[in-house]
């Protein structure tokens, strides 16, 4: 029933392009409104609110859901530091344990996509750390090590280019010119994992890098990544031809019936020459890293979508010891209000 955890590549690129502006195509399964029909944002200057605006205009407009990872489901948890991770950081939750609220989800703005669908990844997994003082501090991590694009503007031409490349857009599309002068989004597009077993069982990075400090003083940087306890697999292309639409929610909801889902909370150090403000530049594995705890993922909570609705995710909100060192963690802070107004008030 399990696959092997190596990488491999869902689509050809042609086929990779084709998927995704299908994707925001009226005539497609997906019921949006064709690209023909729509008129593409006009800002030249990125905002939170164009930023937000280039999603919709890829995905459809919101209504309760967000604008881009908008299928998921909540869960309840905790996290346990491990001895050492108050070596790189004073923050809280590095010295002590405290619980989480995780919420895992499909890529896109597509509600109803299916969980096997090629364009269902990156899966994400955002996690809310309860603080001791009340406060809350936030992770948020995809399956994929790295962004397509790195920086907001390009992240929004890339959204733009989406919306406007339907089924009967003339070739080369705005999606293919796009990708043919940002080569990190073509393999972004074209390199994915298969359909995981479980949200529980594919690892997820935290691709924007953070600035650390101790209680000496002493600060480095890092990027962080949670890799599953249960191993990594993948399901098969019979298993994913297969798999019901919502087969990885339901999926999650039985396994931590029989016991937490616990992930490795690790930290990858930045190496001399590596890109910190670029998260579309992954880091070598050959990186030094760090075990910073385990993340255990263990009941549902009662109405996930009542849940969903009300959580804002904000990794810009830090703790003392934690500081962003990539200009997009402050952007996504910014922008994800933007979206969680729109789904309060569609």
């Amino acid at each position: 029933m399990k696959t092997s955890s190596s990488k491999v590549g869902l689509v050809s690129g042609a086929a990779a392009v084709a998927a995704i502006a299908i994707a925001a195509n009226p005539s497609s399964t997906f019921g949006q409104a064709a690209p023909s029909a729509k008129k593409a944002p006009d800002a030249t200057v990125t905002t939170p609110e164009t930023f937000v605006d280039a999603l919709n205009f890829a995905f459809g407009k919101q209504t309760t859901q967000r604008a881009t990872h908008a299928k998921g489901v909540v869960l309840l948890g905790s996290f346990t530091p491990s001895a050492k991770a108050s070596s790189v950081s004073k923050a809280p939750h590095f010295k002590q344990q405290v619980p989480v609220t995780v919420r895992f989800s499909a890529n896109t703005g597509l509600p109803k996509l299916a969980d096997a669908a090629p364009l269902a990844n990156p899966r994400g997994m955002a996690i809310k750390f309860h603080l001791p003082d009340g406060t809350e501090t936030d992770l948020v991590t995809h399956s994929y090590n790295g962004f397509p694009t790195g920086s907001a503007d390009e992240q929004r031409q890339f959204f733009i280019a989406v919306g406007s490349s339907g089924p009967g857009t003339p070739s080369p599309t705005p999606l293919e010119k796009f990708l043919t002068t940002h080569p990190a989004a073509k393999t972004f597009l074209t390199t994915q994992d298969p359909p995981p077993v479980s949200y529980g069982t594919t690892s997820y990075f935290g691709v924007n890098s953070f600035k650390f400090t101790n209680a000496t003083g002493q600060s480095t940087f890092g990027r962080y990544q949670l890799l599953p306890v249960a191993g990594r697999h993948y399901l098969s292309k019979e298993e994913a031809a297969k798999a019901d639409p919502d087969y990885l929610t339901d999926e999650i909801r039985k396994r931590v019936t029989h016991g937490p889902v616990q992930f490795k909370l690790v930290l990858q150090f930045a190496a001399p020459g590596d890109k910190i403000d670029d998260p579309s530049v992954a880091w070598s594995d050959k990186n030094e890293h760090l075990d910073l705890g385990v993340l255990a993922v263990a009941t549902t909570v009662p109405d996930s979508p009542a849940t969903e609705r009300g959580l804002l995710f904000l990794p810009g909100v830090l703790p003392v010891g934690i500081e962003p060192a990539d200009p997009m963690i402050t952007f996504r802070s910014k922008a994800y209000p933007v979206s969680y107004e729109r789904r309060q008030h569609p």
